[in-house]
């Protein structure tokens, strides 16, 4: 009985010792992963601090640090068109610490035009959210007659070649979209590029620039005050904190020409700090003071899948490409 039972012990233990080397070699969740986020999260934003793009990271990275347990740290590396920050991220450990803002700018149009990009908009990230959308608006000024879209088109075609329209910069959403109405109504307009919005403004009211694209929450309140003039939003719909304003679609159809904001990760980083940095935050841009302050400036809040997301970021390499091309936009 006790060598019987000695046989049955050995081959009890020998049993546990192999379930044992099986889950030594089984992959099992790291413990730094179970306990992320575990100390402070950096936020590369790509541009200069006092943006729209600083304050969309700012404003729902803190709703989204109290939902975290750790603090969302912004970190300003402005320069080359968002590519400086942008390839900080690409190569940054993918470890859930590091993540960045991107934009219509370093994440679809840069693709385009410039050559040498140091890094794959697409390959180099993992898309976690997309934030906030914003249509731009085509403004004049009060020194030019037109009244509509269709005015204003009519306009350009008898004065070819002498009507200028401002941007923030050359690669811009707003210098793409003014690109944009040229090919569809087959008119010259001629860019000139600026250091910021507030440049812009300040010759579009002295009657120097007669027209620009700008970012809804740039032009809307100086066109508010009738200091120029809104001739169209740049969404497929009207905005309702303007709805007097019509789309410049409803002229010409198919024009679209929406600023956005995303957060992303380097492209290796754990699928479940992905999705959870997807939930975070969508629940971050339901909440109240997020929805109130988007609603001044005229933002939508984004609501896709970290996939969903990829797939709206590629569309808009693909389309905003195409644009760039057709006008042969290139910055060496």
């Amino acid at each position: 009985m006790l060598r019987h039972g000695t046989r049955r012990f050995g081959t009890l233990r020998r049993g546990l010792m192999g379930m044992a080397c099986a889950l030594a070699l089984a992959p099992l969740p790291s413990l730094a992963q179970d306990a992320w986020p575990n100390r402070p999260i950096r936020v590369i934003v790509p541009f200069a601090a006092g943006g729209t793009t600083d304050l969309i990271a700012r404003l729902v990275g803190g709703e989204m640090s109290r939902r975290l347990g750790q603090p969302l740290v912004v970190d300003n590396r402005a320069g080359a068109g968002g590519n400086i920050g942008a390839e900080a991220c690409a190569r940054a450990p993918a470890d859930g610490y590091t993540l960045c803002m991107g934009t219509i700018s370093s994440h679809a149009i840069n693709p385009s035009i410039y050559p040498r990009l140091p890094f794959d908009n697409i390959r180099d990230f993992a898309p976690l959210a997309l934030l906030g959308t914003q249509p731009n608006m085509l403004v004049v000024a009060n020194t030019i007659p037109a009244r509509n879209v269709a005015e204003l088109v009519a306009l350009m075609k008898a004065r070819p070649g002498t009507i200028n329209y401002g941007s923030s910069g050359v690669g811009t959403s707003i210098h793409l979209a003014g690109e944009l109405f040229n090919q569809m109504t087959g008119t010259d307009a001629v860019h000139v590029p600026y250091r910021s919005s507030g440049q812009i403004m300040t010759d579009m009211l002295s009657g120097t620039l007669p027209m620009a694209f700008d970012n809804f929450s740039s032009g809307w309140p100086h066109a508010k005050e009738g200091r120029i003039r809104a001739l169209g939003v740049g969404s497929l719909q009207r905005v309702p904190q303007a709805p007097d304003v019509p789309t410049v679609a409803e002229t010409l159809p198919g024009f679209e020409s929406v600023s956005w904001h995303g957060l992303f990760a380097p492209a290796a980083t754990p699928r479940p700090v992905v999705e959870r940095m997807n939930r975070e935050a969508i629940a971050a841009l339901a909440t109240p003071d997020v929805r109130a302050r988007y609603e001044e400036l005229g933002i939508t809040a984004g609501d896709l899948t970290p996939d969903r997301f990829r797939d709206f970021v590629a569309e808009q390499t693909r389309r905003w490409g195409e644009v760039a091309r057709r006008a042969n936009i290139r910055v060496e």
